[in-house]
């Protein structure tokens, strides 16, 4: 596909929304010369925000506060939101009449000349993906950032330079659309798999099907950067036709891999073993950011980058905004921002990468998720804990209370429904010495725009203190 063949092209873009994705394709699709009708569920006043940053746009149709067939059967193309389902009764009128339905990331693939290093799994994609952008930049490279954290994607396109080298952070709903169209990235990388967006999808193995894209259309001569940890992706190993990397926290003798042996980051590049620094060198927070730091070294090496460039760029990157990220220490105690944890895995990584004691604000919107592990956790290594209201809450509770002895069985939970309060809460509780954790566990919808919201208002609150 060429950008001339959306100029005068009939397209509907289903979903403006709130978060800058549907703005940033409006305007791609406008300076492209589309003849361009947006739908959205939300009205006028809720979409105010969005609209605002469109006015200057001429020739937009909107249709707001509902969908009409004929927007998507009268189209010659349809651009959805990504977490829309195929199975959408729009989605499926056009489909059934042949028009094609893209989402920002295949157009993104279909126009892009580019080498795409794609970066997927349930946790670790963005810190992944901003490590070897940063190992990228450092060894003088022009690498392009696309799909990491609010930041839209197709008008990306423009940013592109004939040397760039785009590292693209794909969710599940992404590679669903990447599937469709055969389309893999030359490099995949694939960080760990848990259960994750079971209000989404039906079954667990829905949602491997769609993660599982990054690489099944991949040629023998791609790479395929996986976690030799994870019970899950180590099973893929026959589905994998490209040139497989594999990273571990114990050693790999045979084949290219990324490792640790002896308190040290190692490279075997399928002949020698070198070392790349020693683990006790790393500053980023938390156990779990190993496998991330070993991920980056892998794509880092497929790109051909030389290991001192590697080691410099690791020794010198820390935790990044919304993910184990220190806001202020007072009176002895440290605040950390970790709402990037939106499943409860996520949370227990949080909570283990602390010695101090942990005060702990988690909680809120349930993606039908497991809670018994995190219940334990909490149980075991947290001082205290105030809950954000949600359905997500009520089952932490209920598995908390399955566990305490009796006599502590009639006492409260602190269910709150701000930031605010829990952050008021959390300073009663804390003393010097000790951590205050917002580490959620769960989604943010109901009390937060989203999780960046929810950490932006931890962020507030906790600078409000005095």
């Amino acid at each position: 596909m060429k950008l001339e063949d959306l100029k005068g092209k009939k397209i509907t873009v289903m979903g403006l929304g709130l978060h800058g994705g549907g703005v940033g394709t409006v305007h791609f699709l406008h300076l492209a010369g589309a003849q361009i009708t947006v739908t959205d569920l939300k009205s006028k006043e809720e979409l105010a925000p969005s609209l605002e940053k469109l006015k200057e746009l001429k020739g937009i149709k909107y249709v707001l506060g509902q969908h009409r067939p004929e927007d998507f059967t009268g189209a010659e193309m349809v651009i959805k939101t990504p977490p829309a389902p195929w199975s959408n009764k729009y989605i499926k009128l056009a489909l059934d009449k042949n028009i094609p339905v893209e989402i920002d990331a295949s157009l993104f693939f279909k126009l892009c000349k580019n080498p795409i290093i794609g970066v997927t799994g349930t946790k670790g994609k963005t810190t992944t993906a901003t490590l070897l952008c940063e190992i990228l930049k450092t060894a003088g490279k022009n690498p392009l950032k696309a799909g990491i954290g609010q930041v839209s994607v197709l008008d990306k396109l423009k940013e592109l330079k004939s040397d760039s080298l785009v590292v693209f952070e794909l969710s599940s709903w992404r590679l669903s659309a990447l599937g469709r169209c055969n389309l893999s990235p030359k490099i995949a990388i694939l960080t760990n798999l848990y259960p994750d967006h079971l209000n989404y999808y039906k079954t667990f193995e829905l949602y491997l099907r769609d993660k599982k894209y990054i690489f099944l259309n991949q040629k023998p001569g791609d790479l395929c950067v996986v976690n030799w940890d994870d019970e899950i992706l180590n099973k893929l190993e026959p589905e994998i036709k490209s040139q497989l990397i594999k990273f571990s926290k114990q050693k790999i003798s045979k084949g290219k891999s990324v490792f640790i042996s002896e308190g040290a980051i190692y490279l075997n590049n399928g002949i020698d073993e070198k070392k790349v620094l020693e683990v006790s060198e790393v500053k980023l927070k938390g156990e779990h950011n190993l496998w991330n730091i070993l991920a980056g070294i892998g794509a880092a090496y497929a790109l051909g980058i030389d290991l001192s460039v590697i080691r410099k760029t690791i020794l010198n990157f820390k935790n990044i905004p919304h993910r184990l990220e220190i806001v202020r220490e007072l009176d002895g105690i440290k605040y950390y921002n970790d709402t990037a944890a939106t499943m409860p895995e996520s949370a227990i990584s949080g909570i283990n990468s602390f010695e101090e004691p942990v005060i702990l604000i988690c909680g809120g919107a349930d993606k039908n998720l497991d809670m018994s592990l995190l219940a334990k956790t909490i149980r075991k290594k947290v001082k205290g804990v105030i809950f954000l209201k949600g359905m997500a809450t009520d089952k932490i509770m209920a598995e908390i209370k399955k566990i305490i002895p009796t006599e502590e069985k009639g006492k409260d939970f602190t269910v709150v429904e701000t930031m605010d309060k829990a952050v008021e809460l959390a300073r009663v509780v804390a003393e010097a010495g000790d951590v205050v954790l917002l580490s959620p566990g769960a989604a943010s919808f109901g009390l937060f725009a989203n999780e960046f919201d929810r950490g932006n208002k931890f962020r507030e609150a906790v600078n409000k203190l005095v």
